[in-house]
């Protein structure tokens, strides 16, 4: 059961944003947004470079779950994505804007919680490195026999 609510919601969380990354670039939904609203966007846009980068990485990361590959690197890559679209829903938007946003965040958390063993090396305090730094990585010998 969990493996299938999994994949549901690996799906539907995709789909929500390889449609609204796609969305950034074709224009095909324009929703109403107050004049603070268009100031935010506008400073984005007007930086020339994070408007591409933000709907491309949204429809990047929601291919890679669409397609069920990456998906622990797709959830980190979408998790300040996802932060500021909760925070501009908050304070930028109408309250009744909310639904969605907080239903992917919903959706997050969960998949998040599936995926936690892949997290479990990034949550740690320390880590210990494969090699020391400035010596260079051993690769392992080939037997003549096998070349």
């Amino acid at each position: 059961m969990n493996s299938k609510a999994a994949a549901f919601a690996r799906i539907l969380l995709g789909l929500v944003f390889f449609v609204f990354g796609l969305n950034g670039f074709l224009h095909f939904y324009q929703a109403p947004m107050s004049p603070s609203a268009v100031a935010f966007f506008g400073g984005l846009a007007a930086s020339g470079y994070l408007v591409p980068v933000l709907f491309g990485t949204q429809v990047a990361a929601g291919l890679a779950l669409l397609a069920g590959r990456f998906v622990p690197l797709a959830l980190a890559v979408l998790a300040p994505i996802l932060v500021n679209i909760i925070g501009f829903h908050v304070f930028l938007a109408p309250p009744s804007a909310l639904g969605v946003p907080i239903l992917v965040l919903g959706l997050e958390l969960f998949l998040v919680w599936c995926y936690r063993e892949a997290f479990r090396p990034m949550l740690r305090a320390r880590v210990e490195m494969a090699h020391e730094p400035d010596q260079p990585v051993r690769r392992a010998s080939v037997p003549a026999a096998a070349r």
